[in-house]
């Protein structure tokens, strides 16, 4: 037996699992937040000094916490631009989250490279105001001087290893995170240098890319490190997804991800083509709205928490009494409306009632998801199983309508620090890998995350009925929306 650490530093705290090599038994635990200045005005800050990561790490593996464990491995938020100067010094702040002022930066580059499809063709997925390609445009056209002293460029986990390893020369990342930067492709396993002189202005060195079960070194006490990856991709690793799963996750925006064994080009956008922390792929489709819908619903009917309102929900029946919420509260992203505002449909003197419109919202949001997952399965992705994730997958409303609405076996995961879990079992995978007693090309096989498993049943025709009843109002209101 042996005993890996996974850390996962998310954009708001550390958090680390240590394990057993062989079981993936969690043995202990630490949490450390990140010691921030909020933002003017509430809310995360869009510029963080990366050093709070570390700050964070170090308290969060205090008390002996790291004692006996021979790897670690490092998942990271994602999307958080560390630029370095030819010195390995901080430019500036470390560019994080997602914010508005990206967002002119992201059609700018789509403009330039000739529109969405060039860009789903070039590295699988579009610009965003998220992703990194976008900040290096939004760094060149509003600070040039940082820009053009910009010589290297790290994301949040390629930096904390390398900080781990004593600041080598060689600065590596993993395919898992190198996906979502907007200049590597999963297609061709390549960085694309010309997008991102296209986004700053000029080449920047860009890390050495790993294989899954690749080390990225040792510290200079001897503990191996390996490839890390991004948060998703290490969470999807730690429930042991594999393939004919999907993960729903359930927060103010919704996603679905699923494994499929080959990367997927797609010329309408909506799928970003993400490579996974296995060797395999992770497409993600991405709907605007999940929980806000819900909260929105909540605040309507004046019930005070959406506990509230999936017990009032759960006083109606399949249908909502003919209700069908789109929900398209702040736009929606699939399919593609950004200007686009919800739809209430199918009211009459019976169906006007609180319960009634509270199993509306419910609907409303699985069934948007579900049009995500079935963009999926258009493009070939087999999902005979889904995982549902977030505080909302524990509602009864939303574990009653999900399985016939998905038309598939519904998993609910215990809550468990997944991204932390997979983190360490890809430790586990790179120190067997260079002990020879693991095959650099089969991770490691754990225990599988503790669930509910949630069957259609007798269900799946009235669900699907229900779905029917909101593909209909969807294309009479946005005729043709998924044909776009």
């Amino acid at each position: 037996m042996g005993i890996v650490a996974g850390l996962d530093s998310s954009p708001d705290f550390t958090r680390i699992v240590v394990c057993d090599t062989d079981t993936g038994a969690v043995l202990r635990q630490g949490y450390a937040p990140h010691p921030l200045e909020p933002r003017e005005g509430g809310g995360r800050p869009s510029d963080v000094d990366p050093q709070a990561w570390l700050l964070s790490l170090g308290d969060a593996a205090s008390g002996g916490l790291l004692e006996g464990v021979q790897a670690i491995g490092v998942s990271a938020q994602a999307g958080a631009v560390v630029p370095l100067d030819t010195q390995g010094g901080t430019v500036r702040p470390a560019l994080v989250g997602g914010d508005k002022r990206a967002q002119v930066a992201a059609a700018d580059l789509i403009d330039a490279l000739g529109g969405r499809q060039a860009w789903a063709q070039s590295v699988g997925c579009v610009p965003g105001a998220a992703q990194p390609v976008t900040k290096l445009r939004w760094l060149a056209k509003s600070e040039p001087e940082n820009a053009a002293r910009t010589a290297v460029l790290l994301q949040a986990h390629d930096w904390l290893v390398w900080q781990l390893l004593g600041r080598p020369v060689r600065r590596t990342t993993d395919r898992g995170a190198a996906s979502g930067t907007g200049y590597w492709s999963a297609a061709t396993g390549s960085y694309r240098p010309d997008l991102v002189e296209l986004a700053l202005g000029h080449h920047a060195m860009l890390p050495e890319v790993l294989g899954p079960s690749d080390a990225a070194g040792r510290t200079p006490e001897g503990l191996l490190i390996s490839a890390g990856t991004g948060e998703t991709m290490a969470a999807a690793f730690g429930l042991g997804i594999g393939l004919g799963d999907a993960v729903v996750s359930l927060g103010a925006s919704g996603s679905v991800m699923a494994v499929h064994p080959e990367a997927l080009v797609d010329p309408s956008g909506m799928i970003t083509s993400l490579a996974d922390a296995t060797g395999m792929h992770l497409p993600v489709v991405t709907t605007t709205n999940a929980v806000r819908a819900l909260r929105g619903a909540a605040d309507l009917l004046g019930v005070p928490d959406l506990e509230a309102l999936s017990e009032l929900a759960m006083k109606s029946t399949p249908g909502s009494h003919g209700l069908v919420l789109l929900p398209y509260l702040e736009g929606e992203r699939t399919p593609s409306l950004p200007h686009t505002a919800g739809t209430l449909a199918g009211l009459r003197r019976e169906s006007m009632k609180p319960e009634h419109l509270a199993r509306a919202a419910f609907e409303g949001m699985l069934c948007a998801l579900a049009d995500a997952l079935d963009v999926l399965r258009g493009r070939g992705v087999d999902v005979r199983r889904v995982f549902l994730l977030g505080a909302a997958a524990e509602l009864p409303a939303v574990q009653a309508a999900a399985p016939s609405l998905f038309a598939a076996q519904v998993v609910v995961p215990q809550p468990a620090d997944y991204a932390a879990i997979g983190s360490a079992r890809q430790a586990a995978w790179a120190l067997g890998a260079s002990q020879g007693t693991l095959d650099p090309r089969t991770p490691p096989v754990w225990q599988g995350a503790a669930a509910q498993v949630l069957e259609a049943g007798e269900e799946l025709a009235v669900g699907q009925a229900v779905r029917q009843q909101y593909v209909a109002v969807r294309e009479q209101t946005h005729p043709g929306a998924f044909r776009a």
